[in-house]
């Protein structure tokens, strides 16, 4: 166990209430598509498989944008990227209102899925930088929960409003214009706001780094590529992205072909689920402050691996319970190892962060699991997660092995 550190600095506590806000706002975002899959199956009578294109549209925004949003982020700093991404976010959202074909709103969650990128590369480094190195997982895990808290209510009001027992027409684009106009205001409020820019130390003390000025001066890349953590992060972060997007996806659309729950309940249900995940983080981050990262990081996985298993066995009760039970693991992985894959990376953390913000791509890993669901049963596209999980809990092994290695007890 660790002694308690201070969360964060008293100097930086306004800067760290502003970002967190922005939290809950991709979470909120992110969390609407999980509902959308369903209500395109049944509006537009399309498959599992099609309704997934949902995600790759949205997360194929984040793959292409990452390395420009960081580019943009390191010439004109954290505020303004937040700025620019906010109004990337609402314009997409608003663009919702003239839309009336499947194409055309898959356009509109293109243009969200670019400004969420530009949100995301900005603020999940941004809070690890505002207090002590040690601090920076629990940090980033407490602002994480305001994202589990933007999902639950996501799921709750949207899919109440979508999935109506009066068996009323919804316009989706209703939701899609209130948070286009909020997003937009928000994005007006940081444009007043003063957030200090916090300067990358020019050393760094991540293991495995080739030091950039020596090795590659001109190739942040190349430099981060050449350390085996990072790169290992990179991909652990991939494949829980691949497995929490899949899982969230998926939800809806399982519980309800299975027969155990009608399409509002199963909002209702998913809703509570990630009420758990919320719940997750929280205590995620305050365990954080006296428990390693890595170990937390390493039982975390070990939970979630038991949970697929069991999901898969098709045991009835205990396989709902068990997938419910997965989002309390899962919680605290995206910041966890999102803090550990840039620790000590200094002058390359903002390039890092771009790379690493590439991951939700890994979201398309639903049309996998979509395609699956239409070929085979409900329960086989859940060795998607299971894999995915799996690489995450490698991952966590090897660096609880090598941190015993350099600091024996």
């Amino acid at each position: 166990m660790k002694p308690k550190a201070k969360l964060t600095d008293k100097r930086y506590v306004i800067p760290f209430i502003l970002i967190t806000t922005l939290f809950f706002l991709w979470g909120f975002a992110r969390a609407i598509l999980d509902v959308l899959n369903q209500h395109f199956k049944d509006e537009l009578d399309i498959s599992t498989t099609k309704s997934a294109l949902i995600q790759v549209t949205t997360y194929l925004g984040y793959f292409l944008m990452a390395i420009p949003a960081g580019m943009f982020i390191t010439r004109f700093g954290y505020r303004r990227g937040v700025v620019f991404g906010l109004t990337l976010f609402g314009l997409g959202s608003l663009a919702f209102i003239p839309s009336s074909t499947f194409e055309a709103f898959l356009g509109a969650l293109f243009i969200i899925g670019c400004g969420l990128t530009f949100l995301e590369t900005a603020a999940n480094p941004y809070v690890t930088k505002l207090g002590a190195r040690e601090t920076a997982s629990s940090r980033l895990n407490l602002s994480q929960t305001f994202n589990g808290m933007g999902c639950f209510m996501a799921t709750f009001l949207v899919g109440s409003f979508l999935f109506r027992e009066d068996g009323g027409k919804a316009d989706v684009s209703i939701p899609y214009a209130i948070m286009g106009i909020l997003v937009l205001l928000i994005a007006l409020v940081f444009t007043r706001v003063d957030l200090p820019e916090i300067r990358e130390e020019k050393t760094d003390e991540s293991p495995g780094l080739k030091e950039p000025t020596a090795a590659a001066p001109h190739s942040p890349l190349l430099s981060l590529l050449r350390n085996r953590w990072f790169v290992f992060g990179l991909l652990a972060l991939l494949c829980y992205e691949v497995a929490e997007i899949s899982i969230n996806s998926y939800f809806v659309i399982f519980v309800t072909g299975t027969g155990w729950m009608s399409k509002l309940n199963a909002s209702m249900v998913v809703s509570l689920a990630l009420v758990i995940f919320m719940v997750g983080r929280f205590l995620g981050s305050w365990i954080m402050r006296t428990v390693n990262a890595e170990r937390m990081l390493m039982w975390c996985a070990m939970g979630t691996v038991a949970c697929m298993l069991l999901t898969i066995m098709n045991l009835g009760k205990v396989s709902l319970v068990a997938l419910i039970a997965n989002y309390l693991f899962e919680a605290i992985m995206f910041p966890t190892i999102f803090s550990l894959a840039i620790r000590g990376l200094g002058a390359l953390t903002k390039s890092a962060s771009s790379l690493l913000m590439m991951t939700p791509i890994g979201g398309c890993g639903f049309l996998l699991m979509g395609y699956l669901a239409d070929h085979t049963n409900a329960f086989i596209p859940f060795l998607i997660p299971l894999a995915g999980f799996a690489v995450v809990l490698a991952y966590a092994c090897s660096l609880n092995h090598f941190s015993k290695e350099v600091s024996p007890v």
